[in-house]
C-alpha cells in the first residue's frame, strides 16, 4: 500500500467518523429533557409519506407581551410522540389538564415527528 492510499484512507476513515458523529449529535442525541403541563388542546395522527403523532399543549401564564408590560398570554408546546401507547392514551385527554415528560433533540427525524420536542411519559392527567 503505497503513502497517498494510506493518507486518503485515513482522511476518509476520519470524515466519516465525523460525520457519522455530527448524525449522532444532530439527530439521535437528546441533549434535554424535562416536563411540561397545561391545556391538551389538540393531539393528531398526521403525515402523508411517515404518519407521525402531534399535539399541542397550551399553558396559561403571564409574559411580557411588550418591553415594560406584562400580562395574560397563552403558550404553546408543540409535540410529537413516538410510542402508540403514550399516543393513544393521549387520544383520549384531549381538554385535560396533562403533565408531560419530554426529550429536545437538535433536529426532527422524519419518521419521529416534526417538533424538536418529543413526549415520551405522561407524568399526570387531572
Amino acid at each position: 500500500m503505497s503513502t497517498s492510499t494510506k493518507v486518503i484512507s485515513i482522511i476518509s476513515v476520519i470524515v466519516l467518523l465525523a460525520l457519522g458523529g455530527f448524525c449522532y449529535f444532530r439527530y439521535w442525541f437528546p441533549y434535554a429533557e424535562g416536563t411540561d403541563t397545561g391545556e391538551l388542546n389538540y393531539f393528531s395522527y398526521q403525515g402523508v409519506v411517515f404518519k407521525t403523532y402531534e399535539g399541542k399543549v397550551i399553558q396559561s401564564g403571564l409574559r411580557s407581551k411588550a418591553a415594560n408590560t406584562a400580562g395574560v398570554a397563552s403558550n404553546e408546546f408543540v409535540f410529537s410522540v413516538e410510542d402508540e401507547r403514550v399516543a393513544d392514551s393521549l387520544m383520549h385527554c384531549t381538554g385535560k389538564q396533562v403533565e408531560l415528560h419530554y426529550k429536545r433533540y437538535f433536529a426532527p427525524l422524519p419518521w419521529r415527528g416534526q417538533s424538536v420536542f418529543v413526549v415520551d411519559s405522561i407524568w399526570s392527567v387531572k
